[in-house]
């Protein structure tokens, strides 16, 4: 009795200090002074943060400060496990790494790290702020995985490691402040806040996942491409289709072709585990499929990026919010179908029906990981096992363009040996439904062809010309958890030879899809409603091939090859290195956008530079446009800089070039609008990094005039300037965008709001330019031109039999977001250190027929044109033999001044470096130009 009396005292004495523990962790009423999904009730990401630290002193957590946000707040990562595997964390993020890259395993080795590991499931909240189920849904759900000690909750915190991530810290501070803002609960609302709310780029922080431009990007891609690398991944958004309560999993066609199918099937499981626990919860309106927009196809969010790295992606695109709502009445909703196995009726919603329907899909996610987690951990070993034996073996991946090989050479066969048969019907085009498929020699004469296989690999010189920029590249595909290689010595394959310094990319690795997918075009189906009916536009862009977008020069390699090459760390970015030769008198590449970051620093620090429209003789490399620098000691120091940092490279040539011209910095301005322009944004973004100053102007400043006085430069994003006709703009997803009454406002606001017009704002641009200012126009800005009554139309219009013209239907031409190819008129000063073509992105954007004779008597300029109908490089074009001869860009004077018009989006979301050049030449004043 004596020795179980002290025992039974620690006991007591360990329960009780337990009990005290947990009580100290208050809930979610306690610390916010109100239950999450309350109506007209929201947390602040001050608020939230707070409450999280209290949680993090719970024995089931680990607070993780995964890096800052744009505005400086800290980003974080909560993880959440049982005490026992806390400990071990270590060990399980290390077996998760190793499933996940496959390397050097085999299939028995990997089963005993799957039943040794735990299941990694990531669940985030908040990326889009106003959809504010997301950062909630998240408070609940820390709360009840911290407090409950239910078996079904002890049984998910001993088989996983659950990673509750917050997406946006600055964008919830700023949306819940301005609902938060009024008072009286009834008067709450989350429409017109002010700016974006995630920094430059709004909504568009879920498409910045393969590029990661951004902060927050940046923080949540090491931990899911690098550190953790989950086998799942829970994205929560809003907002669902009208009559459902949310979409979700499985999605619509089309994947995209380079996933591996145990990925797709994945997504179909978890899916079905989801909508189960809603229907045995008597929780109806979940769509799926086609009850949604939502596809597999699109890289570039947070969710469909994982898709890439052969992580099950889920996302989920629910109704509610904190003011009630109610669930219209949708009557083809209301029939259940595959879609839609168990409609919702009309109703009122509250926030709290939201929340408790995203706990039952977390939970629902967690359980299935939980009682699965060997067989994920296996299969995500398994998919990458598969993409390495794809890229060390000759490989063909299916995709339209390859079948349609196949149906050409079926059809001209058939078509020889019986001219007069008649054709399928539309169908079944190639009538095999009742016949049993055609001969397979058709399939083995494509699909045997070495030419036509994938890649082993690709090779990025370091000689070409804007190596910077190439970097840039490499460093993406490093932020998304690929492996690099550089060479460490000159090499040659294929009879080419490369210098050391030049990457190399291996398609033989567990994430051989995203390397693809940055590297191959995208080939889009021809998809439409029905046969001769209109197209369904993808849910983002249909190509996007980002070596095409930044233009980087590459190499395919389609047989094994090595050479003196070092595995680059994961994860470890790399510099460009750059060279000072002499020192004085220093030219610098036209054709390297970061000389664009050099000179604007030597301009700042009052240096001479020059532009030498001829290049530099001798120097053919530099490119027209070639940048000479007044040379002194100042100008070497800042060159030094930037080559150690940027990879700048300069070189002493003593005497100034003949016919070089000075530069003089302008005054910039980049129109913006209230609530924020995600196009403006990204400009704004870029041009900060690249060293350009600027301010932001909104309409009443330029319907107030006088414009001469204070800018030299404005430039109008797409979407900013309306159609002949209208003065109503559309914002980013085609619908009118509405403003607020100003009295409605704090006075600090009341400035940015109105929006150019026809009737104030294209007179105050005409006397701008008139007077020898420019105009800078981008997309469907360039209706500038016609509202100017430029001598330019609409190259995408047909007559009518009435003779009225009218722009082509969608069943004659369609080119949703894609890559397409122009070629450019490199000579002129607005394309200086251009390539004669160039790979530009393309997004149902404006082409114009130019008239001769305004083009001979210099009315017009033509600065890039589609030299033939099949400019296509990735991506959808529907029709694409209407672009032929059409002018894509050019310029004008204007009085005393210039417009420039590109139709093409040349800054498209800062990831188009190939056409950055377009914006920065428009940017410097040019003596004599």
């Amino acid at each position: 009795m004596n020795r179980t009396l002290p025992r039974l005292l620690t006991a007591l004495l360990v329960l009780l200090v337990t009990v005290a523990h947990a009580q100290s962790i208050p809930s979610p009423k306690e610390h916010f002074g109100f239950n999450i999904g309350d109506d007209y009730q929201l947390a602040t990401f001050t608020q939230t943060e707070a409450y999280f630290k209290k949680l993090a002193t719970s024995d089931r957590t680990k607070w993780v400060d995964i890096g800052p946000t744009e505005e400086g707040r800290r980003q974080f990562m909560m993880i959440v496990s049982s005490p026992e595997n806390l400990k071990k964390l270590d060990r399980y993020k290390e077996i998760s790494q190793k499933m996940a890259r496959a390397e050097g395993l085999n299939d028995e080795q990997a089963r005993a790290l799957a039943n040794e590991g735990k299941a990694i499931v990531w669940i985030d909240g908040g990326l889009h702020a106003t959809e504010t189920v997301g950062t909630h849904q998240l408070i609940e759900t820390a709360w009840q995985l911290v407090s409950r000690k239910d078996p079904e909750t002890l049984r998910i915190l001993d088989n996983c490691v659950i990673l509750l991530v917050h997406a946006n810290p600055d964008g919830q501070e700023l949306v819940t402040n301005w609902y938060m803002r009024e008072l009286k609960p009834e008067k709450r609302s989350l429409d017109n806040v002010p700016r974006l709310y995630q920094k430059y780029i709004g909504h568009d922080n879920n498409r910045d996942f393969f590029m990661m431009n951004m902060k927050e990007t940046q923080n949540m891609g090491r931990q899911l491409f690098v550190e953790w690398i989950p086998q799942i991944m829970y994205n929560h958004h809003q907002r669902g289709p009208a009559g459902s309560v949310l979409a979700g999993p499985p999605y619509r066609d089309p994947f995209n072709y380079v996933f591996d199918p145990l990925m797709i099937t994945g997504i179909d499981a978890l899916g079905a585990a989801m909508y189960n626990r809603l229907n045995a919860e008597n929780k109806p309106g979940f769509t799926r499929l086609n009850g949604a927009s939502f596809s597999t196809w699109y890289n570039g969010g947070l969710r469909t990026t994982t898709h890439f790295h052969n992580m099950i992606g889920l996302l989920t695109e629910i109704v509610g919010g904190p003011t009630p709502e109610n669930i219209p009445l949708v009557p083809n909703r209301l029939i259940p179908n595959g879609n839609t196995p168990n409609p919702v009726t009309p109703q009122k919603w509250h926030f709290k029906q939201s929340i408790d329907y995203s706990l039952s899909l977390n939970y629902a996610v967690l359980d299935y990981a939980a009682r699965h987690r060997d067989e994920l951990l296996f299969n995500i070993y398994r998919m990458g096992k598969n993409s390495i034996e794809r890229g060390a073996a000759d490989f063909w991946t299916l995709s339209p363009k390859r079948v349609e090989v196949i149906n050409q050479a079926y059809q001209a066969d058939q078509r020889k040996a019986n001219p007069t048969a008649s054709t399928a019907s539309a169908a079944d085009p190639m009538g095999w439904s009742n016949r049993g498929g055609i001969p397979t020699k058709y399939y083995d004469s494509l699909f045997r062809q070495s030419a036509s296989r994938d890649p082993r690999g690709y090779i990025i010189p370091a000689t070409q010309a804007d190596f910077g920029t190439a970097v840039k590249f490499v460093n993406a595909l490093i932020r998304t958890g690929i492996q690099v290689h550089q060479a460490t010595a000159a090499f040659t394959v294929n009879g080419k030879s490369y210098p050391a310094g030049s990457y190399i990319v291996k398609t033989a690795q567990a994430f051989r899809p995203h390397v693809l997918d940055m590297f191959e075009p995208q080939d889009h189906p021809n998809d439409f409603q029905y046969p001769g009916g209109p197209p369904i536009r993808p849910y983002d862009a249909a190509g996007w091939t980002l070596a095409y977008q930044m233009g980087v020069q590459f190499d395919r390699v389609l047989d094994s090859f090595d050479g003196p090459f070092k595995a680059i760390p994961y994860g470890e970015l790399q510099t460009p290195k750059g060279q000072v030769i002499g020192t004085s008198g220093f030219v610098l590449s036209a054709k390297a956008n970061n000389s664009f970051i050099a000179v604007n620093e030597l301009l700042k620090a009052g240096i001479e530079v020059f532009r030498v429209p001829g290049g530099i003789p001798g120097k053919p490399e530099l490119g027209t446009g070639a940048f000479y620098v007044a040379g002194n000691g100042k100008a070497k120091a800042i060159l030094d800089k930037t080559a150690a940092e940027l990879g700048v490279s300069a070189t002493s040539i003593g005497k100034r070039p003949a016919g070089a011209v000075k530069l003089s910095p302008m005054r910039i301005a980049l129109w913006d609008t209230y609530g924020g322009s995600m196009p403006s944004g990204w400009v704004r973004w870029m041009l900060e990094q690249y060293k350009f100053p600027m301010q932001v102007v909104y309409a009443p400043e330029i319907d107030g005039g006088d414009l001469r006085k204070k800018y030299d430069v404005i430039v109008f994003v797409t979407r900013a300037i309306p159609g002949v006709g209208s003065n109503t703009q559309t914002n980013e997803y085609g619908y009118a965008s509405r403003e607020p009454k100003a009295e409605e406002l704090p006075a600090e606001y009341r400035p940015w709001l109105g929006k150019i017009s026809a009737d104030k704002s294209v007179p105050q641009l005409k006397k701008f330019m008139e007077a020898g200012g420019t105009v800078v126009t981008i997309g469907s800005s360039t209706n500038l031109a016609y509202h100017l009554g430029l001598p330019v139309r609409n190259a995408l219009a047909e007559m009518t039999n009435a003779g009225v013209e009218r722009p082509l239907g969608p069943d004659k031409y369609f080119i949703p977001g894609s890559i397409l190819r122009v070629s450019v008129d490199s000579t002129q000063q607005a394309t200086w250190g251009m390539s004669s073509e160039s790979d530009v992105y393309f997004e149902a954007s404006p082409v114009f027929k130019l008239s001769p004779e305004a083009v001979a008597k210099g009315k017009v300029r033509p600065l890039a044109w589609f030299p033939n109908a099949k400019p296509l490089r990735s991506g959808w074009a529907w029709g694409q033999a209407y672009l032929q001869d059409g002018v894509a860009a050019f310029t004008a004077p204007v009085g005393a001044g210039k417009l420039f018009a590109f139709g093409p989006e040349i800054t498209f979301r800062a990831q188009s470096h190939g056409t950055f050049k377009l914006l920065f030449n428009q940017l410097y004043g040019v003596a004599g130009q």
